[in-house]
């Protein structure tokens, strides 16, 4: 009987161990208000959920900049991106009911889906949709219902078969969010109710996820819900004082199979309890999907191109990392991690999961400080996997005022060396029209007095005042300064007529989704 003692002592040391890291560190309340307060963030919320409990789910802040309501473990935030791993459980689900298959052909359960190769369209699978590897560009697309649209779901999928490829099928990786879209038509297809309400209803029912909204007219109608802030500079987005921003005039209900979910820290939690437990429910109720879907949602089936993150935020370099069905597979320091970042306009999510320690952890912040939420995501994970600690938060404010700094001299740069004094071929009224993209649609060129207005008439509040910088090119300054500034580029005929029209974003930060590159506009023939 002695003997056994050393070894009874040993684990139940080891247990105590474990049950004291369950807690956040020490003082970490007081860390994230200190963090928050010296960016100006103003609010956020976080869980941590360890070995199927939820250890922790707290607001932070307030609501919105200036008001006293603060954010409590029920208020609900954008999830973004973070949201694309629900669309794929809801495909799991589906899966699991032998509706679809994971190899399927879209068009078997979307006939009217194309893509601009009819070899691609015959081919491309229900896994592929979430994959990013159909060939399409990084973004590409996105302008279809990125700031908002008066469009359609049905509309986004019949424009894919007018987006060129970048690459060829399966080739390589390019991040999109238009095929997500489709990916939440097939859900629709396949089980016979719109994406919201099966999400609802399978998702967030089956969870007890009480807070969590799939449509915006529920999650507008939550008075504890977090508003959008951001910097808006009109030298770069990311620089200046943090400003409201109308929250109405965000994503808009037609992306939503992409990124726009709200929920709250709690249900957040809930969200990684049933992701840690590969599909079985809490207090067994049963599954939301086999553990098959599970492992299947978690396998890496695209490489993810590894570029390393300079000084001094280095170590977040991965070894590998590879896209799943909706989320990341890489590592952090040699352990392997499951995450997702999202991000819409004025807001921030990041979630990561660490299955070999049976650890979640989320963040959600309400502006786009991205260096306070993933600098307090990787101080956590330092503490839970055993790290020595480290200041992170700075370390990602350094290299975030670098990066903005190294745009800015871009930008200053650029205006310079490349701005010639030079006058425009045509009077303002011969640049007036209406042209249009075979993907995107129509666009309205107007002469307004002594001004050129722009209009994306199929993005509601897309309109802007065109100033001329040289030759034949302008700069479209947007009515809502949240939209990417653009240059304009008119050509020529031989008759002098404009022929076409190309775009491309002035900042060389701007966000993705503005793919103002993919676009080409050609006259459009009066009716």
């Amino acid at each position: 009987m002695p003997t056994h003692l050393p070894a009874i002592t040993a684990a139940l040391l080891s247990l105590f161990a474990i049950t004291a890291v369950a807690a956040p560190p020490a003082g970490f309340d007081a860390r994230v208000e200190a963090a928050m307060h010296a960016r100006d963030v103003p609010g956020m919320a976080i869980a941590i959920v360890e070995d199927g409990r939820i250890v922790h789910a707290k607001g932070y802040g307030v609501r919105r900049l200036g008001a006293p309501e603060r954010v409590d473990a029920d208020t609900i935030f954008p999830t973004g991106s973070t949201g694309k791993a629900v669309t794929a459980a809801a495909l799991a689900i589906l899966v699991d009911d032998g509706k679809l298959g994971w190899d399927d052909r879209v068009i078997d359960h979307l006939p009217d889906f194309r893509m601009y190769d009819p070899w691609v369209t015959r081919e491309m699978t229900v896994r592929d949709l979430l994959l990013h590897r159909s060939g399409l560009g990084l973004g590409a697309g996105d302008l279809l219902f990125i700031p908002r649209t008066s469009r359609s779901r049905a509309d986004i999928v019949r424009a894919l078969r007018h987006i060129r490829p970048a690459t060829s099928f399966r080739s390589g990786y390019a991040y999109d969010n238009i095929l997500y879209i489709v990916a939440g038509e097939v859900v629709a297809a396949a089980s016979g109710q719109d994406w919201e309400t099966f999400v609802r209803e399978r998702i967030f029912v089956s969870l007890q996820m009480r807070t969590a909204t799939s449509h915006e007219d529920d999650r507008f109608a939550t008075a504890n819900r977090a508003q959008p802030h951001a910097r808006l500079d009109q030298r770069l987005r990311g620089l200046g004082p943090q400003q409201l921003l109308p929250e109405r005039e965000g994503l808009g209900q037609v992306g939503a199979a992409a990124g726009g979910l709200s929920w709250s820290a709690q249900d957040f939690a809930r969200w990684l309890q049933v992701q840690l437990a590969l599909g079985a429910l809490p207090d067994d109720r049963g599954r939301l999907y086999s553990e098959a879907s599970a492992h299947a949602m978690w396998t890496p089936q695209v490489p993810v191109p590894i570029h390393p993150y300079p000084a001094p935020i280095t170590d977040i370099t991965p070894q590998f990392s590879g896209y799943a069905l909706g989320w990341n597979v890489q590592d952090y320091r040699g352990i392997k991690v499951v995450q997702h970042g999202g991000a819409v306009f004025g807001v921030l999510a990041f979630t990561v999961l660490v299955p070999e320690r049976n650890l979640g952890i989320s963040l959600q912040i309400n502006s786009e400080d991205v260096e306070v939420l993933r600098g307090l995501g990787f101080e956590l994970l330092d503490h839970y996997l055993g790290f020595e600690p480290r200041d992170w938060v700075a370390a990602f404010a350094t290299w975030n005022q670098a990066r903005l700094a190294d745009g800015l001299a871009a930008l200053e740069a650029t205006g310079a060396q490349v701005r010639k004094a030079s006058r425009p071929s045509l009077p303002a009224a011969g640049y007036a029209g209406t042209y249009a993209d075979a993907w995107y649609g129509p666009i309205a060129i107007t002469e307004t007095g002594d001004r050129l207005r722009i209009d994306f008439r199929q993005t509601p509040g897309m309109q802007g005042t065109l100033t001329h910088w040289q030759y034949d090119t302008f700069r479209v300054a947007w009515d809502d300064a949240a939209i990417e500034p653009a240059s304009v580029a008119f050509a020529l005929d031989a008759g002098g007529k404009v022929a076409q029209i190309r775009m491309q974003a002035v900042s060389p930060t701007a966000d993705f989704s503005y793919d103002y590159h993919d676009l080409l506009f050609e006259p459009q023939a009066v009716k």
